[in-house]
């Protein structure tokens, strides 16, 4: 079977493996990515991972979830917020063709994930599906009878810049909030309260710590309920770190997700967590790279 090498690249860590043509991933590992080297760095980062496995493998294509916005056509980053320096106009497809003579395919990392869970994970099957990934910000991706909807420039369901409250969605939603919220309230460190901790306390009974989760899930719930107006999902799927407290969470999002919504919309909108994690970006990224080569007539 054809083997391809997929890249996940994020602002804290780049996830890496080989991924066979069923889809099936044969090995992962993980480097940091050194965001603050900037986009040249990260880029021969990529490529030294793609020469390591055709040193050992012969490769079919190279896959890549990152970061950033990005033209999907051209394999490169065409907006990149402050985390990496220099990174939009970093030219993936172009490079990686040129040097390895294999295929390319470029997408954004919440779109892979979002991908990722309506080929295979929670959102399988249905027509119109929404993933949010909650984490230090929020990204959204929106899939249509399983392909990404980009909009009309690419940007689609940038949702974590929705105005909100004089703020906006992910300054008010994001997990990253919880540990500035509970620090400043106990008149400590923020860097002493990692999200684990603050549910960790909440499940204890900790007061603060749950007055600052019902904050978030708050805000969450407004927030989803204002794009589902819009867009009307069958499913919305949450990712992220922070989506590892399914069990505290989901209820809790379900009723102030309800709190939001009109009843008859409520009664059709579904609430699931993410089933492919750490895996997601990888997988979304082999998942496009295929949809990628059919579009453009090449099957491999």
């Amino acid at each position: 079977m054809k083997k391809y090498v997929s890249i996940d690249i994020g602002g804290t860590a780049i996830k890496y493996g080989l991924i066979r043509e069923d889809g099936e991933i044969l090995c992962n590992h993980q480097m940091p990515t050194e965001a603050w080297r900037g986009g040249p760095a990260i880029l021969e980062k990529a490529a030294e991972i793609v020469e390591t496995y055709r040193k050992a493998e012969e490769i079919s294509g190279i896959c890549i979830s990152t970061a950033g916005m990005v033209d999907v056509e051209r394999g490169e980053i065409f907006y990149s917020a402050p985390l990496i320096p220099d990174y939009t106009g970093t030219r993936f497809k172009e490079t990686m063709e040129e040097r390895f003579c294999v295929p390319c395919e470029v997408e954004n990392d919440v779109n892979c994930a979002g991908l990722a869970e309506s080929v295979s994970g929670a959102s399988k099957g249905s027509r119109v599906s929404l993933m949010l990934t909650i984490g230090t910000g929020i990204g959204g991706c929106m899939v249509l009878d399983g392909k990404v909807f980009r909009g009309f420039s690419g940007s689609a369901c940038e949702v974590g810049y929705m105005h909100m409250d004089g703020s906006d969605f992910q300054t008010l939603g994001a997990a990253s909030v919880l540990s500035k919220h509970v620090a400043e309230w106990k008149h400590e460190k923020q860097e002493s309260w990692s999200g684990y901790r603050i549910f960790e306390a909440a499940k204890q009974g900790d007061e603060l710590c749950i007055r600052a989760i019902d904050e978030m899930v708050h805000v969450l719930g407004k927030g989803i309920a204002n794009i589902c107006y819009v867009i009307n999902p069958e499913i919305v799927v949450l990712g992220g770190g922070i989506m590892a407290q399914e069990e505290y969470l989901k209820e809790r999002i379900e009723n102030a997700l309800r709190n939001w919504l009109v009843p008859e919309i409520a009664e059709y909108t579904k609430i699931a967590f993410a089933k492919h994690r750490n895996s997601a970006g990888m997988l979304g990224a082999f998942y496009h790279f295929l949809q990628m080569q059919e579009k453009s007539g090449n099957r491999r």
